[in-house]
Parts: C-alpha cells; structure tokens; sequence
C-alpha cells in the first residue's frame, strides 16, 4: 500500500489533517410508500373488542420495529439487497354501537419491502479489542451496514372487514414487538380491520473506512453552564408570554408555505 502523505503541521489557517475511522455511505435511496389496506393484529383482548365493533376510525400509526438483513445481489457485484420489515402500531377508535362513545384499541401490522443498493466490495475481517467482536468469524464476507430511516407514519384509513379464516402475519414477531403490546398477537378472527397509512423512509449502505479529513481544533466548549434553579416561579418567568395563543393571526397574515404547519 504506497505511504499517505499526513500533514501532522498546522498551515496558516489553522487547518490540520487526521486519518479517522469514518462510516461512509456508498449509495442511499429515498422513498414514498401508500400501505394500502395492510390487515390489523390484536391481542385476544383487543380481538374480542374488534368482534363487536360496527365500525372504526384510524387514530394514528407508529413505527414499533424495523428488521434489516443485507444480502450480496447474485451475478452484481457490489450490490445488495436490503430486506427490511417495519412493525407498524395502528391505533384506532372502535365503535360497538351507534352512538356510543368508542375504545381506543391498538394492533399490529406488518410490511415487508426490498430495495436493491450499491455496497462496494469488501473482503477483510475485523477484529478489535471489544468483547463481542473477539469471536468473529475470519471467513464470513464483509458486508456493508444497512441503515434505515422511517419518519413519522401518516395515518390514513381503516375499515372492518370479515375473514374467511385465522391468519397471522407472514413474517415473525420479533420479542420486542410482543413486549409492546404486552400480550401475544393471535390469529385474525371472524372480523379484522384493513389500515392504510403512508410511510417516508430513507435506506443507507455503509462501509467504516479510514478517511483522511482536515481539523482546525478541539471541540471545547466556549460557553459556561447556566445553574438551574429549584424554584417554579423563577422558571416560569423566563417563559415569553403566548401571545399568539391569546391572538391568532388572520389568515391573510398566515405563510402560504406553512399553512400545514400551522394547522398540525
């Protein structure tokens, strides 16, 4: 490997060069997704509540768990397949009578989706002084890390709809996922609920790789820290008087750009 130049010498602005261990990421992609009428999960106690309903509403939607494995794309080299299942908590209001006031009840959904990314190649192991790492195995190919990004799930729809017969979600349900809920999800019964919602999320594949990046200086802090105090009425009179609370403003005053936000 022929010698890299380090410049161990600050020049006149300052400015000095270090080799770091750094993730870089090789490729990435962005995308939009419509989950179109996933069916709903519950716990049998969730399920007894769902076969008495009339009619429900879609609350919102949460994102509980991704699972994410990385596989090299046969015949591409230095492409991968990025495999990932988002475990989605639909809430919802339920209706067991006209009329009625409605059950917050929750459950379980379940997407799978696959993108195709460039990883580069790689052919090394890595061992370092960390407990968990000094089993590695010297033979197993070099895979890029997978990264995924989901925003806030926008909750859409829901609807009733009759089963033919019990099912559950194709793919396994990862521990954490029960603990959420705090039972176990059980099969669809004779009534379930289809939910949509709309899903943003941003995939990355990265490799660490030892990068040579220019430094002005430590990151030493250049302000003191403020001591709080114990007393409520002290804090409270730091806080600003919401005038905009008292005072909404017109709508000719409102951002035609941030009229969403506004009414978040």
């Amino acid at each position: 490997m022929p010698d890299v130049p380090v410049n161990t010498e600050k020049n006149t602005s300052g400015e000095q060069s270090f080799c770091i261990d750094a993730d870089r990421v090789y490729d990435s992609c962005g995308d939009k997704d419509c989950l179109s009428e996933m069916r709903v999960f519950f716990t049998e106690r969730n399920q007894q509540i769902i076969n008495k309903a009339v009619s429900v509403r879609i609350r919102e939607a949460n994102i509980i768990n991704t699972v994410v494995n990385v596989e090299p794309v046969t015949y591409h080299c230095g492409f991968y397949s990025v495999d990932m299942t988002f475990y989605f908590e639909i809430v919802l209001d339920v209706f067991t009578s006209d009329g009625s006031a409605p059950a917050t009840v929750s459950g379980l959904s379940v997407f799978a989706k696959r993108v195709i990314l460039y990883g580069g190649n790689g052919n090394v192991a890595v061992f370092t002084s960390e407990p968990e790492s000094s089993c590695a195995d010297p033979n197993s190919q070099s895979l890029p890390t997978a990264k995924v990004q989901v925003a806030q799930p926008m909750a859409l729809t829901a609807c009733l709809t009759e089963c033919c017969s019990p099912c559950m979600p194709s793919a396994a349900i990862p521990e954490c996922v029960t603990a959420y809920f705090g039972d176990n999800i059980v099969p669809s019964q004779s009534r379930s609920v289809l939910a949509t919602i709309g899903v943003f999320t941003i995939v990355q594949l990265k490799r660490t790789v030892q990068m040579l990046i220019p430094a002005f200086d430590f990151c030493v802090p250049d302000k003191e820290c403020v001591t709080s105090t114990d007393n409520p009425c002290d804090m409270f009179s730091r806080v600003d008087f919401p005038v905009e609370q008292f005072f909404p403003p017109n709508l000719a005053d409102i951002d035609p750009d941030n009229i969403e936000t506004c009414c978040k």
